[in-house]
């Protein structure tokens, strides 16, 4: 990894994870150290979060299609490793909250994943991505 060439997104937006039969497996041991590993730089870096709980959904059988999207993420961050959380002083303290919603964006078992983020002024506070429960029918229900 250390020759590899940076990238400028932790994902690529197609083609999607999915569930992959075609693939060989990987060395289950090294797929769930890199995934503890992104899990660990989750507190600090919120942009690969995303990426990170996609690649995180095929621990139990990990396939190179998986592997590869994971070292994309490790690209991202080699590329990136200057980005960093700032909070600065100052006296506007509006909460705004941002979500979204990728609709049917997990075409194994068809659940919406949201995603939101509080910035307190300008600064994010807290961040968080989560599968819904349930499936949607329409973008309406997601």
């Amino acid at each position: 990894m250390e020759a590899s060439k940076v990238i400028n997104t932790p994902i690529a937006t197609t083609p999607r994870l999915d569930l992959d039969e075609s693939n060989s497996s990987v060395n289950q041991t090294m797929y769930r150290g890199i995934i503890g590993s992104l899990l660990y730089l989750t507190a600090s870096r919120p942009d690969i979060v995303f990426s990170m709980v996609l690649c995180a959904r095929f621990q139990s059988n990990p396939k190179e299609s998986y592997l590869k999207a994971a070292k994309r993420i490790l690209r991202y961050l080699k590329g990136t490793h200057d980005l960093v959380l700032y909070y600065p002083s100052g006296d506007n303290l509006n909460l705004v909250r941002y979500a979204d919603a990728d609709y049917v964006g997990y075409l194994v078992d068809r659940k919406s994943t949201s995603g939101m983020a509080h910035f307190l002024g300008s600064c994010l506070i807290s961040w968080g991505t989560r599968k819904q429960n349930s499936e949607a029918l329409s973008t309406a229900e997601a």
